[in-house]
């Protein structure tokens, strides 16, 4: 911070010196953070082989190249257990079921992590019950991995074994109430609440989140009342993330270049819709589609990855969780399908899919705005990053 910064800062009075000490506070972070572990899902097409993974310094915003860090088939969704001893990697096909010649599923594959090295050593795979698993996530007490199944139209409840693999699927709901509903339902993503009580599935052919109760212990979903919360025809609700004061949430939607603002009711599991706008500048019409949405740990800003336009949407949030739009900033690659905000929220990591880069952005704490730092990554078809905790050392 320049002393010209220093002085404005203290100027502005008691307001001035909390937000100096704020920044003092995230410079120090990132300068003593030990360098972040960041893993990528990819698709397995052309030259990549599976799972790769390099080093992030939070000090310099720069990288390791990337290595492979295991052998898979379209790993395009990770996700750890909380203790990040195991990672969970969704198979995206839709291989046939053995002695089931007409249905078709997809995996999941279970990785122990080893704590020295990075290397990812596989453990088992399951079933996702469903063709094209595109979402996976684990919850806070390690018992289930939870799947959104895309081709196949469902979610599904999957085992955690005390060792890290995964056991026979427990539960699988197909989406959609009539024939025609399920033959169209698309599942896009899944969402723990908070508290974990419900879970909020995007179905991106049924234009709506659907929300269950969710039982850890049985690994079990039921539906929620009311069960479901219409986004609009034709809007195709992809990703959803929670506000840090878990009160409200915010969606994309795939096919519109729109995102939605909720007030989130956590006592009974129910979004109310309140905000929707562009995540593209006002008169600015595009071909493509959003792909990932992100709130700021701040929760100031909120995120969107425009896929076509290739660009992020920055939005700020105001103290009634109502978004106000800022601009756009170029990935400067092709197809960010996702990116990932580090955790000391200084850097935002912005995946090129369809031009193989992981371009770094930092992040200016008082607007949101996106600025390149230069930094840019080589991974083939990157799909999925996922940051781990600093070695301790």
């Amino acid at each position: 911070m320049s002393l010209r910064s220093f002085v404005r800062a203290l100027c502005l009075g008691s307001c001035g010196i909390l937000c100096l000490l704020m920044s003092l506070s995230r410079i120090s972070a990132a300068e003593t953070a030990a360098p972040y572990r960041v893993y990528i899902g990819t698709y397995t097409q052309g030259s990549s082989e599976g799972i790769y993974r390099f080093e992030f310094d939070p000090a310099t915003g720069k990288s390791t190249s990337p290595v492979l860090a295991a052998k898979s088939i379209n790993p395009s969704f990770l996700a750890f257990n909380p203790s990040q001893e195991f990672l969970y990697a969704v198979n995206e096909v839709d291989d046939p079921i053995e002695n089931k010649p007409y249905a078709k599923t997809g995996w999941v594959t279970a990785f122990h992590v080893d704590p020295a090295t990075g290397e990812l050593h596989e453990l088992n795979k399951q079933s996702s019950g469903g063709a094209i698993p595109c979402y996976v996530l684990i919850d806070s007490k390690s018992k289930n991995a939870l799947v959104a199944n895309y081709s196949g139209g469902s979610v599904a409840c999957i085992p955690l074994l005390p060792d890290g693999s995964l056991g026979p699927q427990t539960h699988e709901v197909k989406h959609g109430k009539s024939p025609e509903e399920k033959a169209a339902s698309r599942g896009h993503s899944i969402t723990l609440s908070p508290d974990e009580r419900f879970v909020i599935a995007a179905d991106a052919g049924l234009d709506e989140l659907v929300i269950y109760h969710f039982d850890a212990q049985a690994g079990l979903l039921t539906p929620a009342t009311p069960a479901t919360v219409s986004i609009g025809p034709k809007s195709a609700p992809r990703h959803f993330a929670f506000h840090p004061n878990k009160k409200w949430a915010f969606n994309n939607n795939e096919s519109n270049f729109k995102i939605n603002a909720f007030d989130y009711d956590a006592a009974q599991g129910q979004l109310t819709m309140k905000q929707t706008l562009s995540t593209l500048p006002q008169g600015v019409e595009a071909k493509g589609s959003t792909a990932e949405v992100l709130v700021h740990p701040s929760g100031k800003f909120v995120y969107v990855s425009n896929r076509g336009p290739n660009s992020i949407a920055v939005f700020q949030i105001d103290d009634a969780g109502k978004m106000t739009f800022v601009e756009t900033t170029s990935t400067q690659g092709k197809t960010p399908r996702n990116f990932r905000i580090d955790p000391s929220g200084e850097f935002l990591l912005a995946a090129n899919q369809d031009s193989g880069t992981i371009v770094v952005f930092r992040i200016d704490q008082q607007t949101g705005t996106l600025q390149a730092t230069g930094e840019s990554i080589r991974v083939p078809n990157p799909v999925c990053i996922k940051f781990v905790a600093p070695r301790s050392s």
